[in-house]
């Protein structure tokens, strides 16, 4: 997404900085957005906060209680598979 465009904002005297109407609509950035500020060589750089934190498997494997006995890795496999073939059929 490079514009070549130029825009100017003003610093208020509170440290505030309104964003021009044009970048707020492009970004979808509504009234309240939680924006990440990280300055840069070349200045500032404005980022949307994600809607939720970045995890990894790591991070949330072993969430869910399981109390029967570990499935192997062709029980998978052919619970894969069949489920596959189900939604193949709808």
């Amino acid at each position: 997404m490079a514009h070549s465009e130029n825009f100017i904002a003003t610093v208020s005297t509170k440290g505030q900085v309104i964003l021009p109407k044009t970048i707020r609509q492009r970004r979808e950035w509504e009234a309240g957005t939680r924006l990440i500020v990280e300055e840069t060589p070349e200045g500032v750089l404005l980022k949307q906060i994600p809607a939720f934190a970045p995890t990894s498997p790591d991070d949330v494997f072993g969430m869910l209680p399981f109390s029967d006995d570990p499935k192997t890795l062709e029980q998978m496999a052919a619970g894969v598979l069949a489920e596959a073939r189900r939604h193949d059929r709808d």
